[in-house]
């Protein structure tokens, strides 16, 4: 049977709000939310190490759950290798880790689900949706602040048909700003990337974006490469006339100047976890059982929506794993779908999951054995 469903943006606002006001109910009713998880409590019991590797999205995110999780719990060690998305989903099907992160699902395509079930061996592979991370267009250019890019122009510039900053298609975006005629410096990731399938799905859902969607990079896209979040983020930074796409997270961490992008309906949107979560607000879930693979509506026309946004996953055996690798993956994915666990990223530029998520998420680590 299949899951679909809005995903309510209200929700997310509302647990933000909560943070923010620095509730001490951590009980698992925050913004709607169930109780079925609470937030894992110490365990003196529980003692091994977690290996995982993945996304270098959630490298912000699984470095404030890991240093929670492991002051409850010190018996536990947990490492994580921010390797990308793609080194990740293989060190999984490979069986070198206990989970991947990964800001893309696992690839029909690629036949990685039908791996990952062989590495599980009695069980499913399974897609945990665990935090929503809102994919900024940053950029670096002196005096040019709120700079506004439509889809078209943004697929042009990542296709080197857009090469100087005073292009007639940037102008046209921004009538009041002043451009100047430097040269576009565009950067991708190297590695593969879940972002980099995120940003290319949103291209080819509304620009004109010749390419397939994929974690890898069109060689035929050019521009110059730099590998993982933090490698974007430092290029951007130290590279005048440079633009790229990153999370949130680290565009907030380096002080990046982000543009503001136009969504389906041509308004040009500020990136927020308010205004990204517009844009969850339209996902429905296409997985079956617990597999909770989410589809994205990047050309949304909700008004205030940003369009760009990834929901970054965790990917394990829903059985399968040994039984102290199942023990303490799901002990660790009990608390980073708490609402504890969801509260603590929303000051690193991470909005939390709405209730209506969370719920199905939380059901399906509490089958993992």
């Amino acid at each position: 049977m299949k899951y679909a469903g809005r995903l309510a943006a209200a929700t997310i606002v509302g647990v933000l709000s909560l943070a923010a006001c620095g509730t001490d109910d951590n009980t698992g009713t925050a913004g709607g939310t169930s109780s079925a998880a609470a937030p894992a409590q110490g365990d003196d019991t529980l003692k091994g190490t977690i290996n995982a590797a993945g996304s270098s999205a959630q490298a912000n995110a699984i470095a404030e759950w890991k240093k929670n999780f492991q002051s409850s719990n010190p018996g536990v060690s947990i490492n994580y290798n921010p390797s990308g998305s793609g080194a990740g989903v293989q060190a999984f099907i490979q069986g070198t880790v206990a989970f991947a992160g990964s800001d893309s699902a696992l690839k029909e395509d690629k036949g990685e689900p039908a791996q990952a079930d062989q590495r599980c061996k009695t069980g499913k592979a399974i897609n945990l949706p665990m935090v929503t991370g809102p994919v900024a267009v940053v950029y670096n250019l002196p005096g040019v602040d709120g700079l506004q890019l439509s889809p078209k122009t943004i697929g042009g510039i990542f296709n080197s048909k857009i090469t100087k900053w005073d292009d007639p298609a940037i102008k046209a975006d921004n009538p009041d700003a002043k451009l100047p005629s430097t040269a576009i410096q565009a950067f991708h990731r190297s590695d593969e990337s879940g972002t980099s399938d995120n940003f290319t799905k949103f291209l080819k859902a509304t620009a004109d974006w010749p390419y397939e969607p994929a974690k890898a990079w069109p060689a035929e896209a050019q521009g110059q490469g730099a590998k993982g979040s933090d490698g974007i983020a430092s290029s951007i930074k130290s590279t005048e006339g440079a633009i790229s796409y990153v999370e949130l997270s680290f565009a907030e961490n380096s002080q990046l100047q982000k543009a503001k992008v136009a969504n389906g309906s041509g308004e040009f949107v500020e990136l927020t976890p308010e205004s990204a979560a517009k844009t969850v607000e339209a996902a429905q879930i296409e997985g079956t059982g617990n597999d909770l693979k989410l589809s994205i509506d990047y050309a949304t026309k909700a008004a205030g929506a940003y369009p760009i946004v990834l929901v970054t996953y965790e990917i394990t055996c829903e059985k399968g794993l040994a039984a102290e690798d199942a023990k303490l993956v799901k002990s660790f994915l009990t608390y980073t779908s708490s609402d504890e666990g969801q509260q603590a990223l929303t000051s690193l530029g991470y909005a939390p999951l709405p209730s209506s998520l969370l719920t199905k998420v939380r059901t399906a680590v509490e089958a993992i054995s």
